[in-house]
């Protein structure tokens, strides 16, 4: 039996944070560096309607999610966390990105017991349907979201997600920092049961 429920976000969390940049960089005529994205909103950080930014991502989303790297050691980490854990993908992508995202988790090692494509960046319900002992996350206002809900978040760091974090959100520098973390969880509440 599998020892702890945890959710993992796709975009910025496996996936390098800045996939995007280069691209709408070129489309947007903007020369933006990742130090310069401070906020979680790109359309904000390309200086554009959000109804600007959606055109871009109607067009361009599918390939940009294609295209995307996957964070350092991230599918080691998941695959090895898949031996012990149960690893459930929550997302805010909408559903028509369901086989995109299926496909780059499969060509990146990435296994899972789930996939969720919400649509919205409200993942406190998913969070509860799925018994989540620990959601694993780079939007601030999601973490903080999921905080107030109750569960346990680990922040990966980017330059856009910084500000005070709650008790029950620990901000993490990378996947090994994550596995460390997820397995002391899990002797944690070994040795309580």
């Amino acid at each position: 039996m599998k020892e702890l429920n945890l959710c993992i976000d796709i975009d910025g969390t496996v996936t390098e944070p800045y996939y995007w940049l280069e691209r709408a960089n070129r489309y947007f005529d903007r020369q933006l560096k990742p130090e310069d994205i401070t906020a979680y909103e790109i359309h904000r950080m390309l200086d554009v309607e959000e109804g600007d930014y959606s055109e871009f991502y109607d067009l361009y989303g599918k390939l940009l999610h294609r295209e995307s790297k996957a964070r350092f050691r991230a599918s080691e980490a998941i695959q090895s966390l898949y031996q012990k854990h149960m690893i459930h993908f929550v997302t805010a992508r909408e559903e028509k990105m369901r086989d995109t995202s299926i496909e780059w988790l499969a060509r990146h090692h990435m296994p899972m017991d789930s996939i969720s494509l919400l649509g919205s960046h409200y993942k406190a319900d998913k969070a509860k349907e799925l018994n989540s002992d620990l959601f694993i996350e780079d939007c601030y206002s999601n973490a903080l979201q999921l905080s107030r809900a109750g569960f346990d978040v680990l922040l990966i760091d980017c330059t856009y997600n910084k500000g005070l974090l709650p008790q029950n959100v620990t901000r993490v520098k990378n996947w090994s920092e994550i596995l460390d973390i997820v397995d002391r969880k899990a002797k944690l509440i070994k040795t309580v049961s």
